[in-house]
């Protein structure tokens, strides 16, 4: 699922081409893509795209009179910018969005069709599709660790949890708790303060590093090439591979269709987190699938 450094550069790229042009068409192929009926999708032809921002892993395009279409790719939903009037056809075409200087076609690999898109209207209708999260790279210390604190999760669980913080997912909470030296599975109300500064800072960190090392990759391209599993991350999707800190190899716990990586030596004192002793604690504090808790909206308890 595309998080926050990936959706950061795809509003840039977005912002270069689209801001200013008038949205002449919208072209919804997939049935099940278009998740509101009023405000009307049609009401968005002819409008001008007034700003773009991020809403958790949701990408807001802000038309005139204070329409937005918000769009969620969730795990496989991919955009492309093609050449104005692009076909985009079954199954792997969701959407195309015409402009005088292009067409941002979207796509969803597989067969579940889990993107979606809204259309709301001003700020309430954002509020109503944000889970709340805080944003980690303009929030303080004393924030971070108040919303940490807050529920008694896995620091994994924590991390990805959408209601506590925004734009961090399966992927970057792997590479946030490697450099934070923490177990994913180390519970949020066991942490002593120096681990939560330690975890503050990670996350801060590793969320800059990788926005910026992903827009020098663009190069002012658009972004293509976005995926879960980075050249150069650290442990996401390394299972086995040597740890670039230690060299052990990296380990994974698997729970239903949930993968976490981390290294053994580096996070949790040599311990292998085995997954069949695990399944009692995972299914009380992890959901069975991402999407499961990326589409939570009440605060945890």
């Amino acid at each position: 699922m595309p998080e926050l450094p990936d959706i950061t550069i795809y509003i840039e790229a977005l912002e270069k081409r689209i801001l200013g042009q008038t949205l002449e068409r919208v072209r919804v192929v997939s049935p099940f893509l278009l998740r509101t009926a009023t405000p009307p999708l049609g009401g968005a032809t002819g409008k001008k795209v007034l700003r773009l921002r991020r809403v958790g892993k949701r990408i807001c395009i802000g038309l005139e009179g204070d329409l937005w279409l918000v769009l969620h790719l969730m795990i496989a939903g991919r955009l492309h910018w093609r050449a104005r009037g692009v076909k985009g056809s079954p199954p792997r075409g969701l959407a195309a969005f015409d402009f005088p200087v292009g067409s941002l076609l979207w796509t969803e690999a597989g067969s579940q069709k889990r993107a979606s898109l809204h259309v709301v209207s001003g700020k309430a209708g954002l509020r109503e599709l944000d889970p709340g999260g805080i944003e980690v790279l303009v929030s303080d210390s004393e924030q971070f660790a108040a919303v940490l604190l807050s529920a008694n999760h896995t620091l994994k669980r924590a991390l990805t949890d959408p209601r506590l913080f925004s734009g961090i997912g399966n992927a970057y909470s792997d590479e946030i708790l490697f450099e934070a030296k923490l177990s994913p599975l180390a519970f949020t109300r066991k942490l002593a303060a120096p681990e939560i500064d330690r975890l503050f800072e990670a996350a801060r960190t590793t969320l800059a590093r990788w926005t910026e090392r992903l827009r020098r990759e663009a190069g002012g391209r658009f972004p293509e090439n976005v995926t879960a599993f980075r050249e150069g991350m650290a442990v996401h999707g390394r299972y086995k591979q040597p740890c670039p800190r230690c060299g052990t190899k990296v380990q994974r716990i698997r729970y239903a269709s949930n993968e976490t990586n981390y290294c053994p030596a580096c996070q949790t004192g040599g311990k292998l987190l085995a997954d069949r002793a695990l399944s009692r604690l995972l299914g009380e504090d992890w959901p069975r699938t991402l999407d499961e808790l990326e589409l939570l909206t009440t605060k945890p308890k």
